[in-house]
């Protein structure tokens, strides 16, 4: 014990004196208090994750993502300004300094974190993709399309795993790359294309904008990727990035422990220990060190609820997509998301 305590000592002193050590720490985080606003990049328009109602307010799991971490920084959910971005002007707008925090269906990938020099705090929601075909073309499963033109995005990951997994299978595909979501969307309704590829949750999104409705498509059952989808950084700020995993970590947390937008404020009296003072916003020592208000897991979550209610607002049962939590279930109910002890 007494060799373990002088390491930890001496750990503590080397990072106070080492200028690496804060050197980026809250520049960015500083900015935002600064100027009072949080400039978000969204996509420009995709059901369920973000868009704009008829009234010009953004909605979907990436918008109100942005809204908790405004919340939980600034104090105010509202306080977000949202940059509409396409797939191929995501990053450059990112490392740009044009937007602090970049939540749009954007996978994370190693290629992207070392090469690009972003920071991807954790997985918001767990997707595949996945194709999309007319019902009257008869293709049930992916084996039955051997050949035919694909609509893809560009600057997607999508675009890659077709052309691998066409030359794995020997597959005669041709695709069609266009530059948003939108773009591919429409292309593919207006008969292009013979399959539209894309994560599996934004096949089921854009199907609703389809002529004539949704029921002419369907969406084959086949994944041929794993896409967890999260926010994105740039790699400078390290306090940061805490802060913004810490945010979504929260509201996974959050549903835990039955804490919900209604209850939050009498709920998180109940409970003792690290993550009683972490959700009652009594251990200032931690939201100090992430630069967030004392209070903000409670103003994140009466924001925009826990995590399982952000997900049922916006894609599950309570929005048109209805889509199954599958992955993006808690881990006690069979799904891949928890969040890491406090302690």
């Amino acid at each position: 014990m007494l060799a373990r305590g002088r390491f930890l000592m001496a750990l503590v002193l080397f990072l106070a004196v080492w200028p690496g050590a804060s050197a980026y720490a809250g520049q960015v985080l500083d900015t935002v208090k600064a100027r009072g606003e949080l400039r978000c990049g969204v996509s420009e328009g995709i059901p369920g994750f973000s868009e704009q109602d008829a009234d010009g307010r953004w909605r979907g799991l990436d918008a109100d993502f942005c809204r908790a971490v405004a919340a939980a920084l600034l104090g105010d959910a509202e306080k977000v300004a949202f940059l509409p971005l396409r797939s191929s002007t995501r990053f450059p707008a990112l490392q740009a300094r044009k937007i602090d925090l970049l939540v749009r269906n954007t996978t994370w990938t190693l290629t992207r974190e070392a090469l690009l020099q972003v920071q991807f705090p954790a997985v918001l929601f767990y997707d595949g993709q996945a194709f999309m075909v007319a019902k009257s073309s008869g293709i049930a499963r992916l084996a039955d399309f051997k050949e035919g033109r694909v609509c893809v995005g560009k600057g997607t990951t999508h675009e890659g795993n077709l052309a691998d997994h066409a030359r794995i299978h020997g597959l005669a595909w041709q695709p069609l790359v266009l530059d948003s979501a939108s773009a591919v969307a429409e292309a593919f309704f207006a008969g292009r294309c013979d399959a539209y590829t894309s994560d599996s949750a934004e096949l089921a999104a854009m199907r609703l904008r389809a002529p004539g409705g949704p029921e002419a498509f369907v969406i084959l059952p086949e994944r041929i990727s794993k896409e967890p989808l999260g926010p994105v950084l740039a790699a400078e700020d390290t306090q940061w990035t805490s802060l913004v995993r810490w945010v979504l970590y929260a509201l996974v947390l959050a549903e835990e422990h039955g804490v919900t937008q209604a209850n939050v404020e009498t709920k998180v009296r109940e409970f003792g220990g690290a993550t009683g003072l972490l959700l009652s916003g009594h251990d200032t020592r931690l939201a100090r060190a992430l630069g967030a208000r004392d209070d903000w897991v409670i103003r994140a979550v009466r924001a925009v609820g826990n995590y399982g209610e952000l997900y049922e607002r916006n894609l599950g049962s309570a929005s048109p997509l209805n889509i199954e939590r599958g992955l993006n279930r808690l881990w006690s109910d069979g799904g891949l998301m928890y969040a890491p002890p406090i302690d």
